[in-house]
């Protein structure tokens, strides 16, 4: 679950990264298998090549995450990334890169600099394919909606 405020933030990172893609973290709490994002911690793509169609959250943004999250509830509970000019659905280079199988992906399509669909995903258990998780705003008691929000 995200805020409308994090939602928003996640989609004017995407749209100022465009051409490129964007990517940070979802720092928040699972509670009964309900994930709430606390924060977003934007990050640089440091990807070495294609930035259009691959990212890399930058190991020194995610070690600080981690050192700071030390001794308190919190933790890293999933990362969201753009597709600059594709859809908002995980992609093959994306299930090879899910190193963290209990993550939520969060992904923004962005269209010719616009956001236009921001969706959520998890690895399956086979580890083998994604499937799509609801994408809620906190205070909302549906789904968002597939267009993206600002």
């Amino acid at each position: 679950m995200l805020t409308p405020h994090q939602l928003a933030a996640i989609v004017g990172h995407a749209e100022a990264s465009y051409p490129e893609e964007a990517c940070g973290l979802i720092v928040g709490r699972v509670t009964r298998g309900v994930a709430k994002a606390g924060r977003i911690e934007p990050s640089d793509n440091v990807a070495a090549e294609r930035r259009r169609d691959r990212f890399e959250v930058d190991p020194v943004v995610r070690f600080k995450v981690e050192r700071a999250l030390r001794g308190t509830d919190e933790a890293i509970i999933g990362h969201y990334h753009s597709h600059p000019d594709h859809p908002a659905l995980p992609s093959s280079t994306d299930l090879a890169s899910a190193f963290e199988p209990e993550f939520a992906w969060v992904i923004v399509s962005v269209q010719k600099g616009e956001a236009r669909a921001a969706t959520a995903h998890q690895v399956r258990p086979s580890g083998r394919v994604f499937r799509a998780i609801d994408l809620r705003l906190a205070g909302e008691a549906r789904r968002a909606p597939s267009r993206a929000r600002r």
